[in-house]
């Protein structure tokens, strides 16, 4: 019987094979490792593609750019009190307005409905008050009249009975007319003090009622009066002079109570709002100094209000020019400029570059002096602005940097500059 004989050289061969293939990936991955993440791998790059600063000793400017644009310093937005419909316009976008002028009035035949309603019943409250308070006040006349006529007929009828005494003690006159006068002085005599204890309640009762009598007839008139002035908040009038930006100007056009109908510029003048980076938000303050360029001219400002939400990296401060405004600003007009956050002082700096997009900072690559080469660093920054850096480790005067973008040797350690 045949039977195949197992050839040995050829299974040596295909094992040298397969150990030359893995050795090849092995190669080929330590490359790819060294060439785009490994520790001390080495990237090629052509030099012209590299811009290469010089670390020197030189004044460092503390400042931040600045880009904003010009704002109304104070901006009153007109809504409608009451709403309705707009029965006549007086004013137009762009028209200089003056404190009080009229600039819209509605027609709502409903709210004058309500108000003619709300009046009657004011009225009817206030007549009623009013009437109870004449009669408290009758009250106290009429108890003061009672009191006078029973001390009138005291001394009356006490003359009378001294007078007829003699007399009816010589049967001059009847027994039964006398005794008569003294009964009535008696009654009189008793009704006194009865009198004058009804006088004391009702006067105390009459002290106590007339200042809240009083006080709601002076809330009823206040009401009244606010009543009224609904009908007035029918026109629309400008709450300070200055110019309008904006104003609903349709004829027969309908609003709600609230709506926004326009806005006034106020003639109190302009302002600036600029973005900062965040990386400076712990470092503005109110009171801080700026400048703007505009028409080539140097423009001074300080910083007024620090707004601490940060959005989309940065974040907005308000400044308002240092003595008179330039003339002919517009609103929404773009300014450039510059914010002071301390002062100028000698430090070892760098130009500020892409790099800091990649590595924060935290390091560089240092150019060889022979400039073949470069090398990662880490150093450490301090204060920075948009042109300079300020080194506080890490680097020496005279020493060159690689301050273009990063993006080709981000994680090298090393850098060959050819060419």
């Amino acid at each position: 019987m045949d039977r195949r004989i197992p050839d040995a050289g050829r299974g040596r061969r295909r094992r040298l094979i397969a150990f030359g293939l893995a050795a090849a990936a092995v190669v080929a991955v330590a490359a790819a490792w060294a060439m785009f993440g490994g520790r001390g791998a080495t990237v090629r790059v052509p030099r012209e593609t590299v811009t290469i600063d010089a670390v020197t000793r030189d004044v460092f400017h503390d400042f931040t750019p600045l880009r904003g644009k010009v704002v109304p310093h104070d901006v009153v937005y007109l809504d409608a009190l009451e709403g309705g419909q707009i029965e006549k316009v007086m004013a137009h976008g762009g028209d200089r307005v003056s404190v009080g002028q009229p600039l819209i009035s509605f027609r709502n035949t409903e709210l004058e409905l309500d108000v003619l309603d709300r009046e009657g019943r004011l009225v009817e409250s206030i007549t009623e008050l009013q009437t109870y308070e004449k009669e408290l006040e009758d009250t106290r006349l009429a108890n003061a009249k009672a009191a006078a006529e029973i001390d009138y007929n005291l001394t009356r009828l006490g003359r009378a009975a001294d007078r007829r005494r003699t007399l009816a003690a010589k049967d001059y006159v009847s027994t039964e007319s006398y005794d008569q006068l003294v009964d009535e002085l008696a009654y009189d005599q008793r009704l006194k003090p009865i009198q004058a204890q009804t006088d004391t309640r009702e006067e105390a009762l009459r002290r106590r009622q007339l200042p809240t009598i009083q006080a709601e007839i002076v809330g009823l008139r206040q009401s009244l009066k606010i009543t009224r002035a609904k009908l007035d908040d029918l026109v629309v009038r400008a709450p300070v002079a200055g110019q309008l930006a904006d104003l609903a100007d349709q004829v027969g056009q309908n609003f709600n109570r609230g709506d926004r109908l326009g806005e006034v510029v106020a003639s109190t003048g302009f302002k600036v709002n600029a973005t900062v980076d965040e990386y400076y938000l712990g470092r503005v303050r109110v009171g801080q100094t700026a400048s703007i360029d505009i028409d080539g001219r140097s423009w001074a400002l300080r910083v007024t209000r620090v707004y601490p939400e940060v959005k989309d990296g940065a974040f907005a401060v308000d400044l308002e020019f240092v003595g008179a405004p330039p003339a002919g600003l517009l609103p929404g007009e773009a300014v450039d400029g510059k914010l002071t956050l301390g002062g100028d002082r000698p430090a070892l700096v760098v130009p500020a570059g892409p790099f800091l997009d990649r590595t924060g900072g935290d390091w560089v690559m240092v150019v060889s002096p022979d400039g073949r080469s470069a090398e990662r660093r880490r150093i450490t920054l301090g204060r920075r602005n948009a042109e300079q850096l300020e080194v506080l480790s890490g680097l020496k005067p005279g020493e060159r940097v690689i301050t273009s973008d990063y993006a080709a040797f981000e994680k090298a350690d090393r850098v060959d500059l050819t060419g």
